[in-house]
């Protein structure tokens, strides 16, 4: 174990799971409740909400931070996603030194085999992300799961911004009986409402403020989505990217909560959210909205 020291604090930090485990199991009863946010670091305080959740409602908070090879299915996205651990584990500690962190390598973590487990998600993994990233939803599958078995969580928080991914992980669950609850956490925001990601760091003070137009998107989309037909919508969507030469707009899609398929005909009885993802400069952004 390597206790983390900031401002006379000490933060139980792990980078081996065997040691990690040990601990866990000296401080566990049959009772207690754990809760667990895994992150690939970067923090902001979209994951700080996720963790002061769990510490309300969990007598135990369990921190990872690794950055998973295996759901990245470009290499350059990869390399260039920003690592910041040190400063990571200070904005922890600055929340509550009590945080317990585990910030394994790929040899630990993967045994040092860093390969996708392959999985049937029911098509959910065929829709919007799943169309553009090849293999993604595998790889995060993969170490969801790996995490899981490792840290055996009473309790999990995902942000809603990776809706998506959310629902995957729920499918997941279920289709392995893991005894986890998943529990999806509202988006937190920037102050122009552009949904906090550790990509935004890459993002230049100018992009960064003209990545309002995401949400401001989705919130005309929500609009136009009580009189029109989704298909209408969509297209104003892709058109009001045309217009705007910052921004590549990679998808925009509404779709059933969920079985995230496409939303053909409106049916008053099921959820809708619209789902998008934009590139600027090459960074990738994604966002989401309940529009019924």
């Amino acid at each position: 174990m390597f206790v983390f020291n900031f401002n006379k604090t000490t933060m139980p930090v792990f980078y081996r799971k065997a040691t990690f485990n040990t601990y866990l199991n000296s401080i566990k009863s049959q009772n207690s409740t754990l809760g667990f946010i895994p992150t690939m670091g970067a923090l902001h305080l979209g994951h700080l909400s996720l963790m002061q959740q769990s510490l309300s409602e969990n007598k135990f908070t369990v921190v990872s931070i690794f950055v998973n090879p295996t759901q990245f299915n470009n290499p350059v996205d990869l390399a260039k996603y920003p690592r910041t651990l040190e400063s990571d584990l200070e904005k922890i500690s600055n929340l509550n030194d009590q945080i317990i962190v585990y910030a394994p390598s790929v040899e630990d973590l993967y045994d040092g085999n860093p390969i996708s487990q392959s999985f049937d998600f029911d098509g959910l993994e065929n829709q919007m992300e799943g169309k553009f990233r090849p293999g993604h939803f595998d790889g995060v599958g993969t170490i969801v799961k790996r995490l899981f078995e490792v840290v055996n969580p009473t309790n999990a928080y995902f942000g809603e911004k990776d809706f998506q991914q959310l629902q995957i992980v729920k499918k997941m669950v279920q289709k392995n009986h893991l005894n986890v609850n998943v529990i999806g956490c509202p988006i937190y925001r920037e102050s122009n409402n552009l949904a906090m990601s550790s990509r935004n760091e890459l993002l230049t003070v100018q992009e960064r403020h003209d990545a309002s137009i995401i949400y401001s998107t989705l919130i005309t989309s929500k609009e136009k989505f009580k009189t029109k037909s989704a298909q209408t919508v969509e297209l104003w969507a892709k058109k009001n990217f045309e217009k705007d030469k910052t921004f590549k707009l990679e998808y925009f899609q509404i779709a059933d909560e969920a079985t995230l398929l496409p939303c053909l005909i409106k049916n008053k009885n099921k959820k809708y959210r619209a789902f998008i993802a934009v590139f600027v400069n090459n960074i990738r952004l994604i966002d989401t909205i309940l529009l019924n």
